[in-house]
């Protein structure tokens, strides 16, 4: 036996990427009730999207990559009058959508937020329809695009539940553009063997570090990083459906497959088959615009505001009992640089509550970070894990993201313990939230359009049948301003 060659015998598409690609080919939505879940996290998102469009920094990445490109039947950017090709109008949706860390997250081994992938939907529906259209066929329903909602989220966080891509210093979004890669290929009109090739290309793309969420390079890039991947998705997709070949082992290859190379040699761990679990028990982000470990915390500094904000110079010490994962993101000292290095410092964003007894995405902002207060209440902050916290966090049944704070005054006195273990958007408090996330929707839709246009998008919204049966096309006509 010659052992200076290699096999050249092209084996079978890896499990993992035949799994993904049945499950969206073949699974049906068992539970109609997840259809309402995935409804209410298409609105949120949405309205996250037209908060954010406040924010030039945000506006200043939307639109033509050249300017004056003009796309007929184009796919639409929500909340702007861009008009683009699917692979731009999916970044620019994406961007919109997590800029300011509001939209939907999943917290498991690997953290991420299942909603981005709606940058990639939302585009390709609206691209689909339109053509299909022009060829006098019928488009997309927006039942469509919640179906791939669905399966979008599905694969993202059943992915996440046992792998952590952080612990090798990737960055979350590469689910993203997994995920988003297997469902656009579905409705641009690709068969079970298109998806796996497209995945495949998704997986030997070089893939995104985590340095922007880190300190002490957190950066803005954070905020569109989640809109590159959904966008990446599409251009991959789009390739494939037009013959280009996919890599069926890329996972698995020796020496220079996906494993091997970035994954420590370890293959995916996969606890439980694809279906309907994600959706069902999203969190979503109804009070505070914050990264979701201290959601908790920001809750627990606002029932304490009335107790501590007319004493705020007789505080010896405040003491933050946490779980593991927000002292490896988001516990941080030091110079914060920007709005993104704010909203994911747990000690600024428990002073903002402590100090204002609220939270928004106006509070990052420079104006109010100058405010010295803020900074002389993160130097007396002592954070510790409580190791309860960490192993509800990680335990299925409860996925809790628990936070406590407790202020200590210079005479020997303090208040109460608040500790506050699952945050107002979790699957535990959906009776509680739902209405508030109904009403934040339409706080966030009057930002962006008049009155009788904001009136028709929230009704709309709020009808079950007849969101389900309406056009993607006529929804996204909506949405232009």
């Amino acid at each position: 036996m010659n052992t200076n060659v290699e096999s050249n015998t092209k084996p079978d598409y890896d499990r993992p990427i035949n799994d993904i690609a049945c499950y969206v080919t073949d699974y049906v939505i068992a539970h109609d009730t997840l259809y309402d879940t995935a409804r209410y996290c298409l609105m949120d998102t949405l309205g996250c999207g037209f908060l954010a469009l406040r924010y030039p920094e945000c506006a200043k990445h939307l639109g033509p990559v050249v300017a004056g490109t003009l796309v007929p039947n184009g796919a639409r950017v929500p909340g702007t009058q861009f008009e683009l090709d699917p692979i731009k109008a999916a970044f620019d949706i994406g961007c919109i959508i997590r800029w300011l860390d509001f939209n939907d997250t999943w917290l498991a081994a690997e953290w991420g937020h299942p909603s981005d992938n709606m940058g990639g939907i939302l585009a390709v529906a609206d691209y689909v329809s339109r053509q299909r259209l022009a060829r006098g066929h019928k488009p997309l329903s927006m039942k469509d695009v919640l179906t791939a909602m669905i399966k979008a989220h599905e694969i993202q966080g059943v992915l996440a539940l046992e792998n952590s891509f952080n612990r090798v210093g990737l960055d979350h979004v590469i689910l993203v553009k997994i995920a988003s890669t297997a469902v656009v290929t579905q409705l641009l009109g690709g068969n079970r063997a298109d998806i796996m090739a497209a995945l495949s290309q998704a997986l030997v793309d070089g893939q995104s570090l985590r340095t922007y969420r880190h300190s002490p390079n957190t950066g803005s890039r954070k905020s569109w990083a989640a809109g590159d991947a959904t966008s990446r998705a599409v251009r991959l997709a789009m390739m494939t459906l037009s013959g280009e070949m996919g890599y069926p082992s890329v996972l698995s290859a020796k020496t220079w497959g996906f494993y091997q190379v970035l994954f420590n040699g370890k293959a995916f761990t996969l606890p439980q088959p694809y279906g309907e679990y994600v959706m069902d028990n999203v969190l979503f982000k109804i009070s505070f615009p914050a990264e979701f470990h201290a959601q908790t915390a920001i809750e627990c500094a606002v029932k304490l505001h009335p107790a501590v904000v007319n004493c705020l110079a007789d505080i010896d010490r405040i003491e933050l009992t946490t779980h593991q994962s927000a002292i490896r993101i988001i516990s941080k000292q030091g110079a914060l640089h920007n709005p993104a290095d704010r909203d994911h410092c747990l000690q600024y964003m428990v002073a903002i509550g402590l100090l204002f007894g609220e939270l928004n995405a106006d509070h990052y902002e420079d104006e109010i970070a100058t405010d010295s207060r803020i900074d002389a209440l993160r130097e007396k902050m002592q954070v510790a894990e409580d190791p309860q916290y960490t192993k509800d966090y990680l335990d299925p049944s409860k996925r809790s993201i628990a936070n406590a704070v407790q202020v200590f005054f210079k005479d020997g006195s303090s208040t109460e313990q608040v500790v506050v273990a699952y945050p107002l958007g979790h699957k535990f408090r959906r009776a509680e939230g739902i209405p508030l996330l109904q009403a934040k929707f339409a706080r966030n839709v009057k930002t962006r359009f008049p009155g009788k246009q904001a009136k028709a998008i929230v009704e709309i919204c709020n009808d079950k049948a007849a969101f389900e049966k309406l056009p993607v096309n006529e929804f996204m006509a909506l949405l232009i301003i």
